[in-house]
């Protein structure tokens, strides 16, 4: 009997294949999106621009081998937080980091366009809590009550300092999605359960008291410190009809199109119900009128295909600082599909973040590519061997 030795290739041509697919699917979307009158710009363009950058960006990401990555993801996550410091501290007035929306989140640059370092700082982060997760178990090789306290600590402390300045933007949505993050981190860290129940436990209870007050008793809200009109998107998800003259007006507009959409939608540029944002943030209402429960289904589908194949490297790869990373990314890009969708649909409350690879959308665009970029570089790196026998 004699033993051949086969190499896995190096390069994850299904996740190029499911980013490829996505792709095609961002820009029939936005291609009919930007039809309406709303729009004055060719979103398709900018979005092939964005593409391309990014899966040039990803490409060079590749050749950063694991010890590269755990060297410069302290020097990335001082990058990230210095361009949020910068955010904070620009006054409004000024062109280059104006408000938009009520929100001071972009770096305006001329013939770029708008940066959003927010979202290049979920990746930053995802490698900083790898990275401090991985030196924390190498360190401490007796696991305690104490030691795994001081884990969750770090984590905490790494999460919340960007989370502190996006908060001040204000980008409530970008926050939820760093949570989403820290959340998934700790839950593979190996932190007993014994501190991770009451915790969370208590925070859940204190979060739900919140909103219990600012739906039945929101007369007592100033004595947690919040004001009433933070919970107006709380009220009009609720009702949403009640409010379609303000802040309910997208979750209307939104149910409308995805319910007229039915089984097989309206058909490619058929769309009846104007929807703002329909590009972006609302680019799922889009594709349910115009294809229906069918075409949702596929690009759901998708995304499940994508947070599969990053499982399948994570549990390949032995190297612990890889695995964190692919849950991180995991994590982010799960809470982007649950959020963006459920919001459309009124599951949950508008948060406006965008669907990861199909919303039209440069710095999250460039962000989730380098995300990738990460994931493909730990494929790329890792050496696993299929052995095969012949008699």
């Amino acid at each position: 009997m004699t033993s051949q030795r086969k190499q896995i290739p190096k390069i994850d041509y299904g996740i190029i294949l499911t980013l490829m697919l996505m792709m095609i699917a961002s820009l029939i979307i936005i291609y009919s999106a930007q039809t309406t009158g709303q729009y004055k710009q060719n979103f398709v363009l900018q979005q092939i621009m964005w593409y391309t950058i990014g899966s040039v960006a990803a490409a060079f990401v590749i050749q950063f081998d694991s010890e590269q990555m755990r060297k410069i993801s302290w020097y990335l996550y001082g990058i990230g937080l210095v361009m949020l410091i910068i955010l904070f501290l620009s006054p409004e007035n000024i062109d280059f980091t104006r408000k938009v929306n009520g929100a001071q989140s972009w770096f305006f640059i001329p013939k770029v366009g708008a940066i959003q370092p927010s979202e290049f700082m979920k990746v930053f982060t995802i490698l900083a809590l790898a990275r401090i997760a991985t030196d924390h178990h190498v360190k401490f090789i007796h696991k305690t009550t104490k030691t795994d306290f001081w884990l969750l600590v770090k984590l905490g402390i790494a999460t919340a300092v960007p989370v502190a300045f996006i908060l001040k933007q204000p980008d409530l949505g970008t926050s939820l999605v760093f949570l989403a993050i820290f959340l998934g981190m700790v839950l593979v860290s190996g932190i007993t359960w014994k501190l991770l129940v009451p915790i969370f436990t208590g925070v859940s209870l204190f979060g739900g008291t919140v909103l219990y007050i600012a739906i039945k008793m929101p007369q007592y809200l100033k004595f947690l410190g919040v004001k009433q009109y933070q919970f107006k998107r709380i009220y009009s998800w609720l009702d949403p009809y009640t409010y379609q003259s303000n802040e309910g007006f997208q979750l209307v507009k939104s149910l409308l199109a995805i319910g007229s959409g039915m089984t097989s939608g309206k058909g490619f540029g058929n769309r009846e119900v104007y929807m703002p944002e329909s590009h972006s943030d609302f680019i799922f209402s889009t594709l349910g009128e115009e294809f229906g429960f069918i075409g949702g289904s596929i690009v759901i589908s998708l995304f499940f295909l994508l947070i599969y194949q990053i499982t399948r490297v994570g549990l390949d790869t032995k190297n612990p600082f890889y695995s964190y990373i692919c849950v991180g990314v995991i994590s982010m890009i799960a809470f982007h599909v649950f959020q963006n969708i459920g919001m459309t649909i009124g599951l949950l409350p508008i948060t406006g973040i965008p669907l990861p690879f199909i919303s039209y959308g440069g710095s999250s665009l460039l962000s989730n590519m380098l995300a990738i970029g990460i994931i493909m570089s730990i494929r790329y790196h890792y050496k696993k061997y299929m052995f095969s026998s012949n008699d």
